[in-house]
């Protein structure tokens, strides 16, 4: 009797196990080009890094392994907290105002009582188009006491207005310069999402005699939680990355802006004019850490309000 041969039955799971696999191939062949790009920009930056803030370079003996001593001269180092606790009274008071002027003007131009809110909607946002570098210049220009408009100010009416570029103020004035910039992008993001809120539940609010006031804090505030929560988040990561402005303006109040005015600036001072590289990746490392903790936990916050 000749053999017989196998059902075809039992060919078929190492078919689909091959097909399997190939699909697997497939999808790593459609994210692999990111994930490489991911890697060489990302990764690699931050893992380079980290390897040079292990180091430090001395006069004598070059390159050295010192393990956590950067670390431990951060944490001592009074400039480093300077900077830190400048970005971060600022982080305190500019973006609360910030994200409520772009809350208040996203809620005006979703009422629909606003005339002409296409308009005022494009005027807003459009300073958030206008690159950092320009508009640090463009109000630095304004800020100026002896040839801009603080100083015309005061030349056409006799007065002494305060200097936006002193060291009380500076801070201030650069606080209203990222106000200026940021308040069209959070009202966007406010505004897009109170355009998804069902009109069912407006509807059933004026049914019940709910005043404007009533359907803002029990409709509208509640249902884009998660859009303030996203708005915060970027607010925060963007102060403690502040360096535009003051790198701007530092030619214009060289006694105000100092090279450890923040963070940024500390980091950059020390990598380009101290060639201190290794203590410069140190405190860069140390703020993306501080960075990444407070915007976890504002995160987490969010998400249990949500719940």
């Amino acid at each position: 009797m000749t053999a017989l041969s196998p059902p075809a039955a039992e060919g078929r799971p190492v078919r689909r196990g091959g097909l399997q696999r190939r699909r697997a191939w497939v999808g790593w062949g459609f994210v692999g080009p990111f994930m490489a790009v991911f890697a060489l920009v990302f990764l690699a930056p931050i893992g380079y890094s980290l390897y040079l803030s292990l180091f430090r370079n001395q006069l004598v003996g070059g390159t050295s392994f010192v393990g956590l001593d950067n670390y431990r001269r951060a944490m001592e180092d009074p400039q480093f907290w300077s900077a830190l606790g400048r970005v971060s009274l600022f982080l305190v008071v500019q973006v609360p105002v910030m994200l409520g002027i772009a809350l208040l003007v996203a809620l005006a131009i979703d009422s629909g009582r606003l005339y002409g809110k296409g308009f005022f909607r494009i005027a807003i946002f459009l300073p958030y188009a206008v690159p950092a570098v320009v508009a640090s210049l463009m109000w630095g220009f304004m800020y100026g006491t002896r040839f801009g408009l603080v100083g015309n100010i005061n030349d056409a009416f006799g007065v002494e207005l305060p200097n936006p570029l002193s060291p009380d103020l500076v801070l201030a004035s650069i606080g209203n310069i990222v106000t200026w910039e940021f308040v069209g992008y959070n009202m966007l993001i406010f505004y897009s999402a109170l355009r998804v809120i069902p009109h069912a539940l407006y509807e059933a609010a004026e049914i019940d005699g709910a005043g404007q006031l009533r359907i803002i804090t029990a409709i509208k505030l509640p249902a884009i939680r998660g859009a303030l929560a996203v708005a915060t988040i970027f607010s925060i990561i963007g102060s403690f990355q502040l360096f535009n402005e003051p790198s701007i303006l530092k030619p214009l109040a060289p006694n105000a802006i100092t090279t450890y005015f923040t963070p940024n600036s500390y980091t950059y001072s020390l990598a380009f004019a101290g060639q201190q590289h290794n203590y410069a990746a140190t405190v860069a490392i140390v703020m993306g850490v501080l960075t990444m903790v407070i915007a976890h936990v504002v995160q987490l916050r969010g998400m249990r309000k949500e719940a």
